[in-house]
């Protein structure tokens, strides 16, 4: 089954029956019918993650506890887990000439999620780990990106293709 995601709800090309809301950022990009994968990571202060992906990238808040919240992120489930000792150095691996954070996650957005994204990450005044660029220019794989840190130290990179079809293109 193939699925629209529109505004900020998924709709099924089948049957037009839509799913709940997936994120607070409007996009509109078909998807096919993949299972949301689910990442666990550590932060150091809940109420800072909290702040930082509830209200600066828009993600829902799931279930939680005293040392746990989920969220919905992009349609994906992650889950801040409260780790005091958290945040420490990390490395890096060169990609099209800038450092890249390892590790990192993130989320593939339509172009025009990836702009509004970016607006109100500027907006709310966060520092860019890499200031948003246009990767691998002219070659299949061309993107747009942007990384940044989460208040714990988690590295998080943001992505947008022209052409979705193009995610797993070889340059």
């Amino acid at each position: 089954m193939a699925w629209l995601l529109r505004g900020t709800g998924l709709i099924s090309i089948a049957n037009g029956k839509s799913v709940p809301e997936c994120a607070a950022l409007s996009y509109d990009c078909a998807m096919t019918d993949l299972p949301p994968f689910h990442l666990a990571f550590a932060v150091h202060d809940l109420a800072a993650a909290r702040a930082f992906y509830g209200d600066i990238l828009g993600c829902g808040e799931g279930r939680s506890s005293e040392r746990w919240i989920d969220f919905d992120f992009f349609g994906h489930q992650i889950v801040a887990h409260l780790d005091e000792g958290c945040g420490g150095e990390r490395t890096s691996n060169p990609v099209d000439g800038h450092d890249v954070p390892v590790p990192h996650f993130g989320a593939v957005l339509d172009w025009d999620s990836f702009a509004a994204l970016r607006a109100r990450l500027e907006e709310a005044g966060i520092d860019w780990v890499i200031e948003p660029y246009l990767r691998f220019e002219g070659l299949p794989g061309e993107q747009a990106t942007m990384f940044i840190l989460d208040p714990s130290n988690n590295a998080l990179e943001f992505k947008a293709f022209r052409n979705p079809d193009r995610l797993f293109a070889k340059n």
